[in-house]
């Protein structure tokens, strides 16, 4: 599957089920997927071999083309809802990642105020101190918490390189609850091992990592759209909907996104 690729760097802006009216970031590269992870359920499909050779946009370009996209929708009174930066992978991954923040927040004060610059984010660089800082800036700074023990952690997300998930929820925490975390439920398969976050189990093993972070909201969500591995199951959302009430029995918000 070659998956769903963004190739523009300015993109929208789009209907999203989480954000409303969304115009999208890109950071990567317009022709490639480039990731940190390599999640079985990712809509762009695998990260390459040779995906961190790929030019990224500069800081510059971003701005301009930013700017350039928020004027012509301000012009038609067709301002989004939030600002998000997406796209071919992980936006996190940009070496002018905390600048490009700053950059956008003034000229989302600049052409459209009332826009949350939004991050998708699989957590997995918010170890750099300047990453963490600038993620802490976001009017909605969306996190990704797939699984509570390590081995499904390990199959959903695949990570491309060593990533401890003890670390990262200790890294999550230092947010101090300026976080939302969004997680994928899914059954299915791969590399012969039995994917599954939806047992009483791995549910609980969450919640526990859940409990530690305290995130301002939980978003639950299923499969979409086609998958890199074959046969995952989307799940019903009676099911997502029980585990979002264990999860607001913690006093955490959590909202399901079929």
């Amino acid at each position: 599957m070659p998956g769903f690729l963004f190739h523009e760097i300015i993109f929208g802006p789009v209907r999203s089920r989480r954000l409303g009216l969304s115009l999208g970031i890109n950071l990567l590269p317009l022709h490639a997927k480039f990731c940190s992870f390599n999640c079985i359920y990712c809509e762009c499909g695998w990260t390459g071999p040779h995906a961190a050779d790929q030019p990224l946009p500069s800081r510059a370009e971003v701005a301009t083309f930013l700017e350039q996209r928020l004027q012509e929708l301000n012009a038609e009174s067709y301002l989004p809802d939030a600002i998000t930066y997406a796209g071919n992978g992980e936006p996190t991954l940009h070496p002018d990642f905390a600048g490009i923040v700053d950059d956008t927040l003034r000229l989302r004060d600049r052409w459209s105020p009332r826009s949350k610059v939004t991050v998708l984010s699989n957590s997995s660089m918010i170890h750099i101190e300047s990453v963490f800082q600038a993620l802490n800036k976001l009017d909605s700074n969306i996190l990704k918490l797939d699984a509570g023990s390590p081995s499904q952690f390990r199959l959903i997300n695949n990570p491309v390189a060593s990533t401890d998930l003890d670390r990262l929820v200790e890294n999550l925490c230092r947010f101090s609850g300026n976080l939302i975390i969004q997680s994928m439920f899914l059954r299915g398969s791969f590399k012969g091992e039995q994917v599954d976050n939806t047992t009483d189990e791995e549910v609980e093993n969450w919640i526990a990592r859940l409990r530690l972070i305290r995130p301002k909201m939980v978003m639950i969500y299923p499969i979409a759209r086609e998958t890199p591995v074959h046969g995952l199951e989307k799940i019903p959302l009676q099911e997502l909907e029980a585990i979002a009430r264990k999860v607001e029995a913690e006093g955490i918000p959590a909202r399901v996104y079929p």
